[in-house]
């Protein structure tokens, strides 16, 4: 059987709050990221234990034919091995999501960073407080 267990708090989800600061901003996108990268290595931990243990019931399934156990047994085990099956692929689906969104964080990281860290340069060494955002909108 499997040896994974559940893990709570492994990696903390970015805070979504109304801060949109700069470098808040940065860093709820580094931890979104940093976070579907956890989730993706376990995903496909999870995927290869998946699959490994529907090639291993299959198996079980052909023993137990051969056996000449009830043919109800032989069935149920091959359910089980094509759930298994089935299921694994939707992991691997579900690990390629959180690649694709941790790869979309880091750009939407640069991106911002390019467009905004030398407005947060020239605001952060002021000394005068500048208007929040929206301000001159009239």
């Amino acid at each position: 059987m499997s040896d994974l267990t559940p893990r709570t708090g492994g990696g903390a989800a970015a805070r979504t709050d109304a801060d949109n600061r700069y470098k808040a901003v940065q860093q709820k996108l580094k931890t979104l990221g940093s976070a579907m990268d956890l989730a993706g290595g376990e995903l496909e931990v999870l995927f290869r234990s998946m699959r490994t243990n529907a090639t291993r019931t299959e198996g079980l399934a052909v023993d137990i034919a051969n056996a000449e156990l009830d043919r109800k047994f032989v069935e149920m085990t091959n359910q089980v091995s094509l759930a298994l099956g089935g299921a694994a692929v939707e992991v691997r689906k579900l690990h390629e999501s959180a690649e694709e969104v941790s790869g979309l964080a880091d750009e939407a990281r640069r991106t911002h960073a390019r467009l905004y860290e030398g407005l947060d340069t020239v605001r952060s060494g002021r000394r005068e407080s500048t208007p929040k955002p929206g301000f001159f909108a009239g």
